[in-house]
């Protein structure tokens, strides 16, 4: 199981690395993939995944990332959501009393939780130097988990939450450590010289963002853990062999995608 682990996590890391690099809409493809995968665990464990609900939670991410390919970020939540709103609702009350208030709201969650977040990954690949930029997802995320990971390990004592019985206090400082230091060298070899840098001291702003992603990661794990620990599922899928479905594996980068985005914006007009 660990070597089955250990070559899946590789192959999606190469995965991760050329996509990522290329970006555009191979990117775009992926990530809007990922999150129609992503919906239909949820809902599964929800049990909408085949419910009226779940079918414009999947058409509604398709029509999201389209507008997101015809370069409609700032508007496509503006635009997305009240149809969507619409639409559940108008389903709601044609199938009343079989579905429930509380159904649209999970529809909903699932929609805002994994498509919108999940999105961030394109989004910020698609600013400038994005190519670059967007590994503080990478690092703020697996980077971090894997610290954390190799730290507990060794001298793991002290358990963080009972959502989850393996991980540390140690490992979480661990991986936040860990993250800041990967990002710190990262910023080595971020072009300074390029014309249209947005980040002008990368040695200050790269470690800031990966300790503050490196806290939302775990955030992010635990997150995901409580959802399953309440409807008592193991895990969400089986998609990715050794690490389950995809939101077992991108539960920490669906929360750090937005922090990583938002958190360079903010380093751009402040420094």
């Amino acid at each position: 199981m660990f070597f089955i682990r250990l070559l899946s996590g590789a192959v999606l890391l190469g995965a991760a690395v050329l996509l990522c690099f290329f970006g555009n809409i191979w990117l775009l493809l992926i990530t809007g993939l990922l999150s129609l995968i992503g919906n239909y665990e949820l809902l599964r464990v929800f049990r909408m995944e085949k419910n009226p609900l779940g079918i414009v939670v999947y058409l509604t991410t398709i029509g999201y990332y389209a507008l997101l390919h015809f370069g409609w970020q700032d508007w496509s939540i503006a635009i997305i959501l009240p149809l969507m709103l619409l639409a559940l609702l108008t389903i709601y009350v044609i199938r009343y009393p079989k579905d429930t208030i509380d159904s649209v709201t999970k529809a909903l969650f699932s929609f805002l939780y994994v498509s919108v977040l999940l999105s961030f990954i394109y989004q910020t690949r698609c600013i400038n130097q994005g190519q670059w930029l967007v590994w503080l997802i990478i690092i703020g995320s697996w980077g971090s988990d894997t610290c954390a990971y190799c730290v507990g390990m060794l001298i793991g004592k002290h358990h963080l939450s009972e959502l989850s019985p393996k991980k540390t206090i140690e490992g979480c400082i661990g991986g936040v450590l860990g993250a800041g230091i990967i990002a710190y060298i990262f910023a080595f070899f971020f072009p300074l010289q390029d014309a249209y840098t947005v980040i002008r001291h990368p040695h200050l702003v790269f470690p800031v963002v990966a300790v503050v992603c490196a806290l939302v990661s775990q955030v992010g794990d635990l997150a995901a853990s409580a959802i399953k620990r309440n409807y008592e599922v193991k895990d969400y899928g089986t998609v990715i062999p050794g690490h389950g479905g995809v939101l077992d594996r991108f539960d920490s980068v669906i929360f750090v995608a937005p922090f990583v985005y938002y958190l360079l914006f903010l380093a751009a007009f402040i420094l």
